[in-house]
């Protein structure tokens, strides 16, 4: 091909720098083999419950297929104000400062748009979902990530986070409890949080999708609901994990009115609106679904009993993670690196994990196992990485 018209060369500066994503990279490897047990992507492997496929068929057949208003369906606004209410002490206006979003991924994409600018900095906590990073570049701003650690259990450390502020930190992503670790954060936590925030007078995008999937008896808090905090946070959340609702792409944004107007710009020139069918299965998910999530909850604690005991009897340490889905052991005992530990694993065994420095260099040493199978493959998974580990070590 001719340089001079390589298309390559129209692509934009600041997309070129950003990396593909590490999981997406890993998993196009696992696609090209079979029989592999994949505890890799983020899914539930729940089908999602019948009365919410149900809501879905019936909006289909009442022929419910045109736009809806930007900010989302009125009635959806309402039952997700409720819901915020009754169970995290929230309380937003429904038809000002809530907007239905195509996934919390949309969602976060439209908080940062709306309100960075050049020059900005972020902060947000590593290890951390893959898109935090490139998010916070694509919207203009600078990224900077402060680190995590296993001995706190993942939580992020109030010193931690003023070591990273400076002059132009505009805002703090917060996303507890966190994928990949299953870090929490309790209310001392966040009370501490809060105040540099008010401190320093910082944004914060709280992003709460495992909100529902926190175990031990632990309460989830959201940090918008502490003293001074309403004013400066915005709420990211969705459907897709608690009610097992991925293919749906239903999230949603809450924040103060000029705040969401400002996202609600962006959003109708970029997508209009969430699909009118998946909204009206997230009012039966959020107004009916209780006992649903409550049984997968308890379900997944289960689960997550079962492999965190076989990950610390394999010599690989690990934490009994407080939220999500997902454990984050410890495999620096093995002496190999995560990604050489993952690709060695998925070979020999046909057990498919994700390398820890998919989720930023403080992820080095760990792998992320998602725990969202079904127990015997995981008993199957555990099996061939107790075989792994132990021919590694030998």
């Amino acid at each position: 091909m001719n340089p001079a018209l390589d298309p390559a060369r129209f692509v934009a500066e600041h997309v070129k720098n950003i990396p593909r994503s590490g999981i997406r990279d890993f998993f196009e490897i696992v696609q090209s083999m079979s029989d592999v047990i994949s505890l890799g992507i983020g899914e539930p492997d729940y089908v999602t419950p019948w009365r919410i496929r149900e809501a879905a068929i019936f909006a289909l057949e009442k022929g419910r297929t045109g736009y809806t208003s930007n900010l989302g369906l009125p009635r959806l606004r309402q039952v997700i104000s409720r819901y915020l209410e009754r169970r995290y002490g929230l309380g937003y206006r429904p038809e000002a400062e809530i907007l239905v979003s195509v996934g919390v991924s949309e969602a976060l994409d439209l908080a940062l748009r709306a309100t960075l600018n050049p020059g900005d900095e972020v902060i947000y906590h590593e290890p951390s979902y893959v898109s935090y990073s490139p998010s916070i570049a694509l919207a203009g701003a600078t990224p900077v990530p402060v680190q995590t650690r296993a001995e706190d259990e993942f939580r992020l450390r109030v010193d931690a986070l003023r070591a990273g502020v400076t002059p132009r930190t505009k805002a703090l992503l917060l996303s507890f409890p966190t994928n990949p670790t299953g870090g929490v954060l309790e209310r001392d936590d966040l009370a501490a949080i809060a105040e540099v925030c008010c401190e320093h007078d910082l944004l914060v995008f709280a992003d709460e999708i495992y909100c529902e999937l926190v175990y031990d008896g632990v309460q989830h808090v959201s940090i918008a609901s502490l003293p001074g905090m309403r004013e400066r946070t915005v709420v990211l959340n969705g459907c897709s994990k608690s009610y097992a609702m991925t293919g749906f792409r239903v999230g949603y944004a809450c924040a103060p009115t000029p705040l969401i107007e400002a996202m609600m710009k962006v959003h109708q020139y970029a997508i209009m609106c969430a699909t009118n069918m998946s909204q009206e299965a997230a009012i039966e998910a959020l107004e009916n679904c209780d006992r649903e999530v409550a049984a997968m909850r308890a379900d997944y604690e289960r689960r997550r009993n079962y492999v965190v005991d076989r990950l610390n009897a394999m010599g690989l340490p690990c934490h009994a993670p407080k939220g999500t889905f997902y454990v984050f052991p410890d495999i620096t005992p093995t002496g190999l690196s995560s990604r050489d530990f993952s690709l060695q694993l998925l070979k020999t065994q046909k057990v498919a994990v994700v390398p820890g420095m998919a989720f930023g260099t403080n992820g080095e040493g760990f792998v992320r196992c998602c725990f969202a199978t079904g127990l015997e493959q995981l008993r199957e998974a555990m099996d061939r990485m107790e075989k792994f580990v132990r021919d590694t070590r030998a």
